[in-house]
């Protein structure tokens, strides 16, 4: 494992050179919205959570009715979880 300048903690080496290449890719078209789901996915996966909504976010802007509109909602479904039974044994 390394760690890249753009990533904040180590990480496998497979995961932080896809990374780096989505993010190459992202910079020749903004507007990439399979590399930006792909990236989201890796950086939610990651732990990331902030860094894979933006991702998401932004893959909605360009097709609202894609798959980053299902993405965006298991994530907020998972991150909105509450279960009572959890607080009060």
């Amino acid at each position: 494992m390394r760690s890249t300048e753009m990533e904040k903690d180590i990480i496998p080496d497979d995961v932080a050179l896809r990374l780096q290449a989505l993010s190459e890719r992202l910079k020749q078209d903004t507007e990439d919205e399979e590399a930006l789901i792909e990236r989201g996915r890796l950086y939610w996966a990651l732990g990331r959570r902030s860094e894979a909504i933006n991702d998401y976010l932004a893959a909605r802007r360009i097709n609202p009715e894609g798959k980053a509109k299902e993405l965006l909602k298991a994530t907020y479904d998972i991150l909105n979880f509450y279960n009572k039974d959890l607080y009060n044994p």
